[in-house]
């Protein structure tokens, strides 16, 4: 390594969700991306009554796909940044059933990429709502 390289290296290499380190989360990234999941596979359902003129049943459903499944991979990041940069050991000692709430939720997001059923996309929602009660409790003791 050069003596300039040596310089200009950091000493120190910090992560966060975004390229400032701003220590602002919230679920309800996650959670409007997941309701936008439920919504398109509701949508999804009866594109007739959803599709513009100008498009097919089958493009019109082919969008939705594209969007959901865009929507669903949203959800897992949002959610996976709350788990790595938000969420504390102190936090999972106090609620120890976190791990498997961030398991469940990001399975469900990755479920909702290849399902067009709303329920499905509610169980999505459900998680991710089990998962927000928590954050607010850590905020409030915080």
């Amino acid at each position: 390594m050069s003596i300039l390289e040596a310089l200009l290296k950091p000493s120190r290499v910090v992560h966060a969700h975004c390229d400032l380190p701003c220590g602002i989360y919230d679920p309800a990234q996650a959670k409007i991306e997941a309701e936008s999941v439920k919504a398109i596979q509701t949508r999804y359902q009866d594109p007739e009554k959803f599709k513009t003129k100008a498009e097919t049943v089958d493009d019109y459903r082919a969008r939705c796909l594209i969007i959901k499944e865009e929507r669903a991979n949203l959800v897992k990041e949002h959610l996976w940044v709350l788990w790595t940069d938000y969420f504390k050991p102190e936090h999972l000692e106090k609620y120890p059933k976190l791990h498997d709430l961030f398991w469940k939720a990001t399975k469900e997001a990755g479920l909702a990429k290849k399902s067009q059923d709303p329920q499905q996309g509610q169980g999505l929602l459900d998680a991710i709502a089990e998962i927000d009660k928590i954050f607010w409790e850590t905020k409030k003791a915080a």
